[in-house]
């Protein structure tokens, strides 16, 4: 049995903190305490709290898939069994046009979002997915809204 640790609650700092730092993960310690007026070694002991209580949960890079050749980005919907879970999940993460996927409600169990250079790749993907069970794909004509922060509009 895992310990469970109580959520605190996080003040504006915090999530100006972590509002800068979704935009980006690179700014300095010193542009960010100038932004919250605190000191660096305060931001950066709110920031190591952060990140010891899994709130932040690491630093990324963002890249622009069209510029590596991935033009086709699309959503699959597939429905499977909860059984199969087990053989499904080691499966789909070491995937590596694999996006994100999520367990979902609904008639379709796992909504999955993918990226592929070709239609063609992406029909041998579908193709290598549907021993789980039925697929319903949506390939993504355009982006209007890109991925952000979770904390952007708060």
């Amino acid at each position: 049995m895992g310990i469970h640790l109580q959520a605190r609650t996080m003040d504006h700092i915090d999530k100006k903190l972590l509002e800068l730092l979704q935009e980006n993960g690179r700014c300095s310690l010193k542009a960010l305490a100038d932004a919250v007026y605190l000191s660096t070694p305060a931001v950066s002991t709110r920031i190591s709290r952060m990140e010891e209580e899994g709130i932040i949960t690491g630093y990324s890079c963002s890249v622009n898939p069209h510029k590596l050749g991935y033009n086709i980005k699309a959503y699959i919907n597939l429905e499977m069994t909860p059984k199969q879970k087990g053989e499904f999940y080691p499966f789909i993460e070491a995937c590596p046009n694999v996006l994100e996927c999520d367990c979902v409600t609904g008639k379709y169990s796992m909504l999955i979002k993918v990226a592929f250079h070709t239609t063609m790749e992406l029909d041998a993907f579908i193709g290598a997915l549907q021993r789980f069970g039925n697929t319903d794909t949506q390939i993504v004509f355009s982006t209007p809204v890109e991925h952000r922060g979770i904390l952007k509009y708060e």
